[in-house]
């Protein structure tokens, strides 16, 4: 039996050598990704003349990566001296090269890394900057919020009443469990440490002044400020960060209700009148839990720990430690905020935000405390 040979598929590419030297390259067909292979095969199978010529008027249908492949071996022909043009292209076909054309950029390559001591003083300077300008978004946030109060101040029935007592009820009733247990024992282990100190000097009753000074003016309000900062400032931004992802802010905006009046400040107002309730709380918490162990340990009846208390604590250090509740109050809620309102689309930011609003919070409670305290004793409180 005979068979006849199947016949090759025709060329792709034919090649047309001109008399006056040069020759024309005719491509036919389709110049796509399944026929690039075949293509590239056949360019690269025939010789090359100079000068020579893309005829482009057969080709029926041209993608993306067929005219990458024309475009790239145009700049290869000529990189090795070889004049190349084209002719013949279709209207959409030549506007498809000159998009390849237009888009061949060189990769952007890195700086070289200089020297570590460099590459440290770069990243301490982008770092410096980073602060400040975060800074400065943060003043920028507490003046808007200012205003934003001053005209709710003018305007009080423009308050969301019910999340204000909603907050009440999160930040201040919520939290009496973990601050009276946190305060009991600060207070409990300063008496205990204390005590263990006098007790070299014989003075262990001298441990009364010691505690009553100390959780009045610093560590009631301080421990207490720390707390609702890992607590509810972390919720603040938590709250408004995941509303940020959602869009429900940009929705509130859409319905023309402005984000300051409708989540920060029923938070700040909710913060500015707990922390000064929740502070007197600690105090009292912490003051029992010293007098439970001067009474246990030490054989200071309760009677004479108030006794002491009353000789050594005067007003004065106890409107020294109230009067910096509020401001702590507003500056947590104000941090808080101020985070929720910079997370980005992602979980990822909703994390860091929430972690830098704590870092924040706590970093300014105790730059404010320290301010307070140099201040008092300035002025004889």
């Amino acid at each position: 039996m005979l068979f006849e040979r199947e016949a090759p598929p025709p060329s792709p590419v034919r090649l047309e050598p001109q008399p006056g030297g040069g020759a024309t390259y005719r491509f036919a067909g389709d110049l796509t990704v399944a026929s690039a292979a075949d293509v590239e095969a056949a360019l690269e199978s025939m010789e090359r003349h100079s000068p020579a010529t893309f005829e482009l008027g057969d080709v029926t249908s041209m993608d993306t990566a067929g005219a990458w492949l024309l475009y790239r071996t145009q700049q290869k022909w000529r990189a090795d001296g070889i004049a190349v043009s084209q002719s013949g292209a279709r209207r959409t076909h030549a506007a498809l090269l000159q998009s390849i054309g237009r888009f061949d950029r060189p990769c952007d390559h890195p700086a070289r890394a200089g020297s570590a001591f460099v590459q440290q003083v770069a990243l301490i300077g982008r770092a410096t900057v980073a602060i400040v300008q975060n800074f400065g978004q943060f003043l920028d946030f507490v003046g808007m919020v200012l205003i934003r109060g001053g005209l709710l101040a003018a305007n009080p029935q423009k308050m969301r009443w019910t999340a204000f007592s909603r907050h009440i009820e999160q930040t201040g009733f919520n939290a009496l469990p973990i601050i009276g247990l946190m305060s009991f024992l600060i207070g409990l282990v300063i008496v205990q440490q204390g005590a263990y100190q006098l007790k070299r000097f014989g003075a262990e009753s001298f441990v009364v002044n010691m505690i009553g000074l100390l959780t009045l003016r610093e560590l009631g309000v301080l421990m207490t400020a720390i707390m609702v900062a890992g607590r509810s400032g972390s919720a603040f931004t938590a709250q408004i960060g995941s509303m940020k992802i959602t869009e429900e802010i940009d929705a509130l905006q859409t319905m023309g209700l402005n984000p300051v009046d409708t989540l920060v400040l029923p938070r700040v107002l909710a913060l500015v009148i707990c922390l000064p309730l929740l502070t007197i709380y600690a105090n009292l918490t912490a003051l029992a839990g010293g007098m439970v162990f001067g009474w246990v340990s030490l054989d200071i009846s309760p009677n004479a720990f108030l006794e002491g208390l009353r000789l050594a604590v005067h007003l004065d250090d106890f409107w020294a430690g109230m009067m910096k509740a509020p401001i702590f109050g507003a500056i947590i809620a104000i941090a808080g905020c101020f985070e929720g309102m910079k997370v980005g689309g992602d979980a990822e930011s909703l994390g860091r935000h929430t972690t830098a609003s704590v870092v924040q919070s706590i970093f300014l409670v105790i730059v404010l405390d320290a301010f307070f305290a140099v201040f008092l004793t300035l002025v004889g409180i």
